[in-house]
């Protein structure tokens, strides 16, 4: 008899339309990064700061890459390679960056600031790169 109560007050909860909406059902307060409060929040910002640095990052290296093309169409033969050297340059900058980063997420291991460190890591490395393709589109153009 317990049982029928039990799933009668459930029915009549759920028809009335005032069950609680689950917690995963709610939707989730916006992040304020500006002033971040605990640790879940600051690791979201960190993220969110690599998005934006990674974002920079590939919108000079379509200029950087372009500058290597033009570099390369100026030289004869086995003297070209620009564009060659800059992805090879690029692909192992990358794996630097994740595996220095790894490295430096090692002083906060297993604890709620290890992914923060590493986006962090992340952040600045990605955005001195971004600095760096720079000055290389620069000083082909100069060229």
């Amino acid at each position: 008899m317990r049982a029928a109560s039990i799933v009668m007050v459930a029915a009549m909860l759920l028809f009335s339309g005032t069950m609680a909406t689950p917690a995963s059902a709610q939707q989730p307060k916006a992040i304020d990064c500006t002033n971040a409060v605990n640790q879940m929040e600051m690791g979201y910002c960190a993220e969110k700061d690599f998005q934006a640095a990674d974002s920079k990052l590939n919108e000079y290296w379509k200029p950087a890459r372009q500058a290597a093309i033009a570099r390369d169409q100026e030289l004869q033969g086995d003297d070209k390679g620009a564009e060659k050297a800059l992805l090879a340059a690029q692909r192992a900058w990358i794996a630097y960056r994740d595996a220095t980063c790894v490295a430096e997420g090692f002083a906060m291991r297993d604890g709620s600031a290890e992914d923060m460190t590493v986006s962090m890591c992340k952040t600045r490395l990605t955005q001195q790169r971004t600095k760096d393709l720079k000055a290389y589109a620069d000083s082909l153009k100069q060229k």
